[in-house]
């Protein structure tokens, strides 16, 4: 139900101009069989680029708007707007007026979905949208419908936001508040009878007829769509502060994304976050940093296989049943940068039983200047896909002389995925500008280069942390009872 705080979220909202947004898609199966692949990022028309859609869910009094006007003041130089779910409940027939105090506001039922879909789906568009204007005083719509000009960030907020799939399916961010029932009982007793004047015996008989029930039935079940619960709603400042920080990374990866379609950051989570936290630190332990950036290391490989062409394949199962799947090219390869991409050959071999790995030494001569000194690549390498492999990927200068060699040998530029963990945005610039055609695949994207040309905030020289030659090693176990460790299960 509405409420003077979210109105107030509602104009506060509009203000801003500058564009920002984040896209990741799914490979389409049967685009992966075919040999093809979807972009990264979706080009639109008049070169608009989709928004970043945070749906944000939990019951009625939850702490919902708070939590929406927190995010949206802390991306002050973001074009943010909220859509609310209750503008879009369908207006009440004289007879069910009557009978208002009868009518379940709380059920999926109550609300025009095929509109709500409708107005999201033309402001992801770069669309406009008048949103219509419910009024809790006559149960309709009534005249003075808010148009919502496209934005960066869209927050679409309501109880039942994740319980159709077709609306889950916009969300790029899907966010659960999750608040004590008897707190959320309380919040509403005080809103209904001080704000909207109605008797407390009618806001408990709905309650617990209409407002526990569909909780339990509808809203709660919604709750294993989240990708984040925050619990006790906006009194959880931390939580608040983690999902701005989360988003602003999102927004800064697509900045590239948009740039560069052969761009692609792997699909993160906070589990992710915390393996980049451990492998970060300077206090960490060779064996904690080798087994946390193999774990990471892993996940990019996995994710590069992917872009492989594949075509359609029927098995017998066990059972005696056809299963139609997939088969990736058997033509494939891996060449490792010496020495840091040496690092990633184990999950690369884990991958891929008995794969031909190669070898490229480039040699750094001041803070741009690169040299190739050696190489050792399978003779038959014209003829199949690279998987190219460096963990950081900074100036981009090395990764130029390397491309380039591969090149000069025959492969073909489409046929190369360049594979690293962290991607520094000048090295990106470079690497793409000269190797449209090229895919490049990271877990995260760098704030940039300091004056010494290297990453940060970086992890430092990876090549050294990992063959355990650096001065980074600490006697101290990290799993320690410093609280500010990050802990990962």
């Amino acid at each position: 139900m509405g409420s003077k705080s979210l109105d107030e979220v509602l104009d506060a909202a509009a203000a801003g101009v500058h564009y920002s947004a984040f896209r990741l898609e799914e490979l389409d199966l049967k685009a992966s069989m075919s040999g093809l692949e979807q972009p990264t990022t979706s080009g639109l028309e008049n070169g608009h680029q989709e928004p970043f859609v945070i749906g944000v869910a939990g019951g009625a009094s939850s702490g919902k708007s708070t939590v929406c006007k927190m995010i949206i003041d802390q991306l002050r130089d973001q074009r943010v707007v909220v859509v609310t779910q209750e503008s879009f409940y369908y207006g009440l027939s004289d007879e069910e007026l009557v009978h208002v105090y009868d009518y379940n506001f709380d059920h999926p039922d109550a609300f025009d979905t095929d509109m709500l879909l409708s107005c999201m789906e033309n402001l992801k568009h770069g669309k406009a949208v008048d949103i219509p204007n419910y009024s809790f005083k006559t149960y309709k719509s009534v005249p003075g419908a808010r148009k919502v000009n496209p934005s960066d960030v869209i927050i679409l907020v309501g109880i039942l936001v994740f319980h159709d799939s077709r609306v889950r399916d916009l969300m790029n961010m899907k966010i659960f508040v999750d608040t004590d029932a008897d707190v959320r009982l309380t919040r509403r007793i005080r809103r209904d009878t001080i704000e909207k004047s109605r008797d407390i015996k009618i806001v408990l008989d709905q309650y617990s007829k209409f407002v526990k029930p569909a909780f339990d039935d509808f809203i709660l079940p919604t709750k294993k769509y989240a990708d984040i619960i925050i619990p006790r709603g906006g009194d959880n400042n931390v939580a608040i502060d983690l999902i701005v920080q989360h988003i602003r990374t999102k927004l800064g990866q697509h900045d590239l994304c948009k740039i560069h379609p052969n761009l692609y950051v792997i699909h993160t989570n906070y589990q992710i976050r915390g393996m980049h936290t451990i492998i970060r630190d300077a206090a960490t332990t060779t064996h904690d940093f080798i087994f946390y950036a193999d774990r990471l290391i892993r996940l990019v490989v996995e994710h590069g296989l992917g872009h492989l062409p594949f075509k359609e394949k029927q098995v017998i199962t066990p059972t005696g049943s056809v299963y139609t799947g997939v088969e990736f090219s058997k033509r494939l390869c891996g060449i490792s940068v010496i020495r840091s991409g040496e690092s990633m050959e184990n999950a690369l071999r884990a991958c891929c039983k008995g794969i031909k790995i190669g070898k490229i030494l480039i040699h750094r001569e001041g803070d741009n200047g690169q040299q190739l000194i050696y190489h050792n690549l399978p003779k038959d390498i014209a003829n199949r896909h690279v998987l190219l492999l460096d963990p950081i990927l900074g100036t981009g200068n090395s990764a130029v002389q390397a491309i380039s060699l591969l090149l000069k040998k025959g492969v073909q530029e489409a046929n190369i995925i360049f594979l690293n963990l962290i991607s520094a945005p000048q090295g990106v610039h470079v690497v793409s500008k000269k190797f449209p055609r090229l895919k490049i695949v990271t877990s995260e994207i760098e704030l940039g280069l300091n004056d010494d040309f290297r990453v940060i905030p970086g992890m430092g020289e990876f090549g050294d942390r990992y063959f355990g030659t650096d001065d980074y090693q600490s006697s101290t176990p990290f799993f320690g009872d410093d609280k500010n460790r990050v802990r990962l299960l």
